[in-house]
């Protein structure tokens, strides 16, 4: 999978047109992770933001309870991307595991050199948001009427 396509396929990046993508994707890393390895750590900080799993399967887990896996094309981090959090969960590789990672300064130097692109990752923040509030309300409203 090519960092761009992998890129566009990402709900925060989506937005960006193909040179602005070209432009994120200069500064992915490939990164490989054997079984057992712990890629974050929940109430951890790291430098590197964001992660898009490209092969193999990783493990979601919060408190220790297991939440969910992780397969080819599915992402994480984007919360530390931009808000430099401790993480809200922990990955642990499952199987061989390879990810493209990007740092959360790669993201700010794009931002901070094009107020364009800055501009339009704030919009589609607030529509992700505004997207996530309204099934949020959704529920609530079918669960008090249901």
């Amino acid at each position: 999978m090519a960092a761009v396509d992998a890129l566009k396929e990402v709900p925060l990046l989506s937005c960006l047109n193909q040179r602005e993508l070209k432009r994120v994707a200069r500064n992915v890393r490939e990164q490989s992770f054997s079984p057992g390895t712990t890629v974050v750590r929940e109430g951890k900080m790291s430098g590197v933001g964001f992660f898009i799993v490209v092969e193999g399967e990783g493990e979601v887990s919060v408190g220790g309870a297991v939440l969910g896996r992780l397969h080819p094309g599915d992402h994480f981090g984007e919360l530390a991307l931009i808000g430099k959090r401790e993480r809200t969960a922990t990955v642990t590789a499952v199987t061989p595991f390879t990810c493209l990672s990007m740092a959360t300064w790669d993201l700010e130097e794009l931002v901070k050199s094009s107020p364009e692109t800055a501009w339009k990752l704030l919009r589609h923040v607030v529509d992700l948001l505004a997207a996530e509030r309204g099934r949020s309300s959704g529920q609530v409203a079918s669960a008090t009427l249901g």
